[in-house]
């Protein structure tokens, strides 16, 4: 091949990338370009750089390897490194080449980079990361790139969700935070208990709801702690009800 291939190694221990980068010594068609003890400069070396593979860990302190994956664009084949079992199914859903187990040998080493020849140069969609969990799992935070900077909004700080054509806008704390990601897919992440989808293009927060007023014939809306007002769909009213325990439908505040 007479271009190397270029390579980032992430993980949050240095005897685990020194092994790494001790492993692709012996494959010289592979130069690394970036080493990252975390997923913050993972993200900027990547955009930097646009490596053909990614050698990822799962926990690593500021951002683990699956919002690391969130946050960049398609293009490096991913082979996720780490001592944890657990993730595999995941990280398969999230379209990786292969899941190295610590401590692993030279020849599963090899075995993985042969896989990943074999994925560059096809064309894999951008998967959806962030709904790749086990069924009951919710996150505690979600991560939005903007631009060079990274934001992590913690779940227990989301006020609201809104749709904004292929994008959703995460209100938290008087900011909104774009993300390309359909609103259905952002409802799957939260805990139904907690958050309520109050019209098609409306997420909210239970905690934030003051009060529901009523807004033209059949229609609502949610006063929000803060102020915002948001519009209740008569189904959306329903779901409100239900989640607030209330079935007779006469209460006008929530608090």
């Amino acid at each position: 091949m007479d271009k190397p291939l270029r390579a980032i190694i992430v993980d949050d221990e240095e005897l685990a990338r020194g092994f790494l980068r001790e492993m692709l010594g012996l494959h010289p068609e592979i130069e690394i370009v970036a080493e990252c003890p975390n997923g913050f400069e993972a993200v900027k070396a990547i955009a930097e750089t646009s490596p053909d593979l990614l050698f990822l860990d799962v926990q690593m302190p500021k951002l683990d390897g699956f919002e690391v994956l969130e946050l960049i664009d398609p293009g490096p084949v991913v082979i996720f490194v780490t001592a944890y079992d657990q993730y595999a199914m995941r990280a398969f859903d999230a379209h990786a080449v292969d899941y190295l187990l610590k401590p692993f040998t030279r020849e599963r080493f090899d075995k993985a980079l042969e896989r990943a020849r074999l994925r560059l140069g096809e064309q894999a969609p951008k998967p959806d990361v962030a709904s790749a969990r086990p069924p009951g799992e919710r996150p505690e935070r979600i991560v939005v790139k903007d631009g060079p900077r990274v934001h992590v909004i913690s779940i227990d700080k989301l006020d609201y969700v809104e749709a904004q054509d292929d994008y959703v806008a995460l209100h938290s704390a008087g900011k909104s935070y774009l993300k390309q990601q359909p609103i259905a897919s952002v409802e799957a992440l939260l805990d139904p208990a907690r958050f309520v989808r109050i019209h098609r293009s409306v997420i909210v927060n239970l905690e934030r709801v003051a009060r529901i007023e009523p807004y033209g014939k059949e229609s609502r809306l949610a006063i929000l702690t803060d102020g915002a007002r948001l519009p209740v769909s008569r189904s959306g009213y329903a779901r409100l009800l239900e989640a607030m325990g209330d079935s007779h439908g006469n209460r006008s505040t929530t608090r």
